[in-house]
Protein backbone atom coordinates (compact mmCIF):
# COMPACT_ATOMS: atom_id res chain seq x y z
CA UNK A 1 0.00 0.00 0.00
CA UNK A 2 2.96 2.16 0.65
CA UNK A 3 4.31 1.38 -2.16
CA UNK A 4 1.43 2.56 -4.79
CA UNK A 5 0.77 5.95 -2.78
CA UNK A 6 4.26 6.28 -3.39
CA UNK A 7 4.29 5.47 -6.60
CA UNK A 8 1.86 7.60 -7.42
CA UNK A 9 3.09 10.77 -5.42
CA UNK A 10 6.47 10.40 -7.26
CA UNK A 11 5.11 10.58 -10.63
CA UNK A 12 2.82 13.26 -9.68
CA UNK A 13 0.35 12.56 -11.98
CA UNK A 14 -3.22 12.80 -9.87
CA UNK A 15 -5.56 9.94 -10.42
CA UNK A 16 -7.93 11.81 -12.71
CA UNK A 17 -5.40 12.73 -14.99
CA UNK A 18 -3.86 9.20 -14.99
CA UNK A 19 -8.22 8.10 -16.07
CA UNK A 20 -8.25 10.84 -18.98
CA UNK A 21 -5.02 9.48 -20.12
CA UNK A 22 -6.26 5.65 -20.12
CA UNK A 23 -9.65 6.90 -21.91
CA UNK A 24 -7.27 8.37 -24.72
CA UNK A 25 -5.32 5.61 -25.22
CA UNK A 26 -8.42 3.44 -25.19
CA UNK A 27 -9.99 5.97 -28.09
CA UNK A 28 -6.92 5.83 -30.25
CA UNK A 29 -6.56 2.09 -30.06
CA UNK A 30 -10.60 1.97 -31.20
CA UNK A 31 -9.90 4.21 -33.69
CA UNK A 32 -7.02 2.11 -35.06
CA UNK A 33 -8.92 -1.54 -34.41
CA UNK A 34 -11.51 -0.51 -35.54
CA UNK A 35 -12.10 1.73 -38.78
CA UNK A 36 -15.91 1.31 -39.39
CA UNK A 37 -16.03 2.91 -35.92
CA UNK A 38 -13.66 5.37 -35.66
CA UNK A 39 -15.61 7.60 -37.57
CA UNK A 40 -18.40 7.67 -35.02
CA UNK A 41 -16.23 8.10 -32.56
CA UNK A 42 -14.05 10.62 -34.04
CA UNK A 43 -17.31 12.45 -34.53
CA UNK A 44 -18.75 12.04 -30.49
CA UNK A 45 -15.22 13.58 -29.57
CA UNK A 46 -14.84 16.58 -31.78
CA UNK A 47 -18.07 18.55 -32.96
CA UNK A 48 -18.88 20.08 -36.71
CA UNK A 49 -17.49 23.09 -36.69
CA UNK A 50 -18.94 23.90 -39.91
CA UNK A 51 -15.27 24.94 -41.62
CA UNK A 52 -16.63 25.66 -45.20
CA UNK A 53 -19.30 28.10 -44.18
CA UNK A 54 -17.74 29.91 -41.41
CA UNK A 55 -14.60 30.45 -43.80
CA UNK A 56 -16.92 31.70 -46.58
CA UNK A 57 -18.66 34.34 -44.06
CA UNK A 58 -15.01 34.95 -42.17
CA UNK A 59 -13.71 35.86 -45.94
CA UNK A 60 -17.06 38.15 -47.14
CA UNK A 61 -16.61 39.60 -43.71
CA UNK A 62 -13.25 40.73 -44.75
CA UNK A 63 -13.85 41.87 -47.92
CA UNK A 64 -16.70 43.82 -46.77
CA UNK A 65 -14.41 45.75 -44.11
CA UNK A 66 -11.89 46.31 -46.62
CA UNK A 67 -14.32 48.01 -48.92
CA UNK A 68 -15.68 49.79 -45.93
CA UNK A 69 -12.44 50.91 -45.08
CA UNK A 70 -11.12 52.37 -48.69
CA UNK A 71 -14.52 54.46 -48.63
CA UNK A 72 -13.83 55.87 -45.40
CA UNK A 73 -10.30 56.67 -46.11
CA UNK A 74 -11.68 57.99 -50.14
CA UNK A 75 -13.91 60.29 -47.98
CA UNK A 76 -11.42 61.65 -45.54
CA UNK A 77 -9.17 62.51 -48.28
CA UNK A 78 -11.84 64.39 -50.23
CA UNK A 79 -12.66 66.28 -46.86
CA UNK A 80 -8.65 67.00 -46.28
CA UNK A 81 -8.64 67.87 -49.71
CA UNK A 82 -11.62 70.19 -49.28
CA UNK A 83 -10.39 72.22 -46.40
CA UNK A 84 -7.50 72.82 -47.82
CA UNK A 85 -8.80 74.10 -51.11
CA UNK A 86 -11.67 76.24 -48.21
CA UNK A 87 -7.94 77.70 -46.50
CA UNK A 88 -6.72 78.86 -49.79
CA UNK A 89 -9.83 80.99 -51.01
CA UNK A 90 -9.63 82.44 -47.34
CA UNK A 91 -6.12 83.64 -47.82
CA UNK A 92 -7.64 84.85 -51.12
CA UNK A 93 -10.41 86.69 -50.10
CA UNK A 94 -8.09 88.37 -46.94
CA UNK A 95 -5.77 89.46 -49.47
CA UNK A 96 -7.78 90.83 -52.10
CA UNK A 97 -10.30 92.86 -48.88
CA UNK A 98 -6.37 94.21 -47.52
CA UNK A 99 -5.89 95.22 -51.00
CA UNK A 100 -9.35 97.32 -51.13
CA UNK A 101 -8.80 98.42 -47.82
CA UNK A 102 -6.12 100.03 -48.94
CA UNK A 103 -7.85 101.51 -52.00
CA UNK A 104 -10.55 102.79 -49.89
CA UNK A 105 -8.36 105.09 -47.43
CA UNK A 106 -6.34 106.09 -50.84
CA UNK A 107 -10.17 107.18 -51.80
CA UNK A 108 -10.97 108.40 -48.57
CA UNK A 109 -7.58 111.07 -48.80
CA UNK A 110 -8.37 112.11 -52.26
CA UNK A 111 -11.79 112.64 -51.45
CA UNK A 112 -10.82 114.74 -48.17
CA UNK A 113 -8.21 116.53 -50.80
CA UNK A 114 -10.82 117.18 -53.92
CA UNK A 115 -13.24 118.69 -50.77
CA UNK A 116 -10.69 120.80 -49.27
CA UNK A 117 -9.61 122.21 -53.01
CA UNK A 118 -13.16 122.91 -53.71
CA UNK A 119 -13.75 124.58 -50.04
CA UNK A 120 -10.84 126.58 -50.97
CA UNK A 121 -12.20 127.66 -54.69
CA UNK A 122 -15.59 128.49 -53.37
CA UNK A 123 -13.92 130.96 -50.78
CA UNK A 124 -11.61 132.59 -53.82
CA UNK A 125 -14.77 132.96 -55.35
CA UNK A 126 -17.03 134.50 -52.25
Amino acid sequence: MNHSSQDTSSRGIPEDRKLYVVDSINDLNKLNLCPAGSQHLFQEKIPDVGTNSGDGNHSLFLVGLIIVLVVSLALVSFVIFLIVQTGNKMEDVSRRLAAEGKDIDDLKKINSIIVKRLNQLDSEQN
